[in-house]
């Protein structure tokens, strides 16, 4: 049996950005939904990145991953141009245009993973396609906790290979207009919650924004706030950002239970708050787990009663 490498497995894509919002541009900046849950997620256990790039992905943005720890016998070097995104946010910095995207090797992304993660006990499968991510789980052995994300592509395109996938997970996590979309047009997140878990998964988790997320199980229901900002610089990867810190706090704590999915969705929505506060990685490479340690205290402090 290889020994492993890393507790965490993280599945997704690499890019360079250009994000403009109401307030800046900034243009070929680091991106893509395995960088931002990686990047969150390293400060919590040992992780490790499945991805492509292209030859011209620029060596100071390994390096920044390099310096986090972060693992990279997964990432995949291949002769072309790395994925690239340029979006644009409107005042309210929810809403947001595609002004433009080229694939380029990200096309034919084909995730291997190396011996020293297939023995990792956390998966999270970001979202590629649905027959990839179950490509994923065909070469993994025996992991104790799989998250996987999905988005309104694959409901549209390929619903039937996502709902095989969603019965191979732990637990699905998707924004609001997604479980929606998924079950049919259902409105109340709770009863989509309800309808998404007969599809397999042990738990379901709808992130929504400013708004906090949800998490709903066959027997219970958590509701955890956003941590309150007074500004949002760029709210690109904030999703992936939660999902990787809150796999990555899962890992730390040590145990598949409720207390501890709720203790790590409120690390997932610190790391979250901490990410958006800058445009890309910038507020992510810098972070200490002390500091995150510190606003998840002040997050308890703003939602206690007694």
């Amino acid at each position: 049996m290889p020994e492993r490498t890393v507790d965490i497995v993280i599945v997704g894509s690499v890019g360079i950005d250009t994000v403009e919002t109401p307030y800046a541009r900034r243009e070929s900046i680091l991106g893509g939904s395995a960088s931002y849950a990686c990047m969150a997620a390293s400060y919590f256990a040992p992780t490790g990145m499945v991805g492509v790039v292209g030859a011209d992905f620029p060596e100071a943005y390994r390096k920044l991953y390099a310096d986090a720890g972060i693992n990279l016998d997964g990432l995949r070097t291949v002769p072309g141009d790395t994925f690239r995104w340029e979006g644009k946010y409107e005042a309210n910095m929810d809403n947001r245009s595609t002004l433009a995207i080229a694939l380029n090797v990200f096309e034919d992304f084909k995730p291997e993973l190396p011996a020293g993660y297939v023995n990792a006990p956390y998966i999270f499968l970001g979202n590629i396609s649905p027959q990839l991510q179950m490509h994923v789980l065909d070469q993994v052995k025996s992991p104790e906790f799989v998250l996987a994300d999905t988005m309104d592509l694959w409901i549209q395109t390929a619903p039937d290979d996502l709902k095989k996938l969603i019965s191979r997970v732990d637990m699905l996590t998707l924004n609001e207009s997604e479980a929606r979309a998924l079950t049919g047009g259902r409105y109340s997140l709770i009863r989509a919650g309800r309808d998404l878990l007969e599809l397999g998964p042990k738990y379901v988790m709808i992130k929504k924004g400013e708004h906090g997320s949800l998490l709903i199980t066959r027997d219970n229901l958590f509701v955890l706030p956003a941590f309150p900002l007074e500004r949002v610089v760029d709210p690109t990867g904030a999703g992936d950002t939660f999902a990787g810190a809150f796999l990555g706090a899962l890992a730390r704590f040590g145990g598949i239970s409720e207390k501890n999915l709720r203790r790590a969705m409120r690390c997932g929505a610190v790391v979250a708050s901490i990410g958006i506060e800058a445009f890309s990685l910038d507020a992510l490479r810098h972070l200490t787990l002390a500091e995150i340690e510190k606003r998840v205290s002040q997050f308890r402090a703003y939602t206690a009663i007694d």
